[in-house]
């Protein structure tokens, strides 16, 4: 195995998760700690296709939004400490839990996205996860996943 790089830019990113735009919801990754934690970064902007809807008067970033971009970020957490660039790993969603919201998310918002493996090193993971904006926190959860990485 490889040393885990402690930087994601978007291009590995896109090397070790399947999501693209509109679904790709973190810009960076940084501070990676191979196993244990790491901090995404997702740069909210008007025009995102949410924002037609959710609210055409009031654009806010989706509650549910934040937590797959906290996901997303343990994804790329776990794909680069199990060195799975280009195995083309999915990983599921399991499980959210002790989630809650604690301020709005609107476009012109940087989101730093920091999670922390409570439980993994197989293909089942369990994470703490916490997105905030300028130092508050927006929403914070803990969540669970599963990898699978197709045979080769």
């Amino acid at each position: 195995m490889t040393e885990t790089p402690t930087t994601a830019d978007i291009d590995l990113i896109q090397k070790v998760i399947p999501h693209r735009y509109p679904f790709l919801l973190v810009d960076r990754v940084s501070d990676i700690v191979a196993s244990k934690s790491a901090i995404g970064l997702k740069n909210v902007t008007m025009n995102e296709p949410q924002f037609t809807g959710h609210f055409p008067a009031a654009p806010i970033f989706p509650g549910v939004m934040q937590i797959e971009a906290l996901a997303q970020t343990a994804s790329v957490l776990v794909g680069l400490s199990l060195d799975l660039v280009g195995k083309n790993a999915l990983v599921y969603f399991m499980g959210v839990d002790k989630c809650k919201f604690r301020r709005k998310v609107v476009p012109g918002d940087q989101l730093l996205l920091k999670v922390e493996a409570l439980r993994g090193g197989g293909k089942v993971w369990k994470f703490k996860g916490e997105a905030s904006v300028d130092g508050e926190t927006a929403c914070e959860c803990e969540f669970m996943a599963m990898i699978d990485v197709p045979k080769e």
